[in-house]
C-alpha cells in the first residue's frame, strides 16, 4: 500500500480548507479534496439529526495516516468528528508515487 485517504466531515468549507491548509503546511497530506452541501443525517446523543455539511477527503502515506488523523481530531470544532483513514490498494501508480513523495518531504516532478 503506497497511499492513504482520510475521509472527513466538517460542518463548514471554511473549517475545512483551515483544516486542509494546516496539514499542507505541516507536510502530513499531498492533496486535500474538499466536496461541499454535503447533508448528513445520523444519531448523536439520542436524536436524530440533519445537518449540512462538508466531505474533506485527504491523501496521505500510509505511515501518516495516524498523524494525520489525530491532527484533524486537534484541529476540528466537532466533539467527536467522523476521521476514517482508508488504505489505497491499487490505482494510478505514478499518482500513489507523487503522494508518497510530498509526503516524504521530496520535491516531484509529477502533476497532481
Amino acid at each position: 500500500m503506497k497511499a492513504a485517504f482520510c475521509y472527513v466531515t466538517c460542518p463548514s468549507k471554511e473549517e475545512a480548507l483551515d483544516i486542509a491548509r494546516t496539514l499542507m503546511e505541516e507536510r502530513l497530506i499531498a492533496c486535500a479534496n474538499v466536496l461541499p452541501d454535503m447533508m448528513a443525517i445520523y444519531r448523536w446523543q439520542g436524536a436524530v439529526h440533519e445537518a449540512s455539511e462538508v466531505v474533506l477527503i485527504l491523501k496521505t502515506s500510509p505511515s501518516l495516516a495516524e498523524r494525520v488523523s489525530e491532527r484533524v481530531q486537534a484541529l476540528h470544532s466537532y466533539e467527536c468528528p467522523c476521521v476514517a483513514v482508508l488504505p489505497v490498494t491499487a490505482g494510478n501508480l505514478a499518482y500513489l508515487d507523487w503522494i508518497a513523495a510530498e509526503t516524504a518531504g521530496e520535491s516531484s516532478t509529477l502533476d497532481s
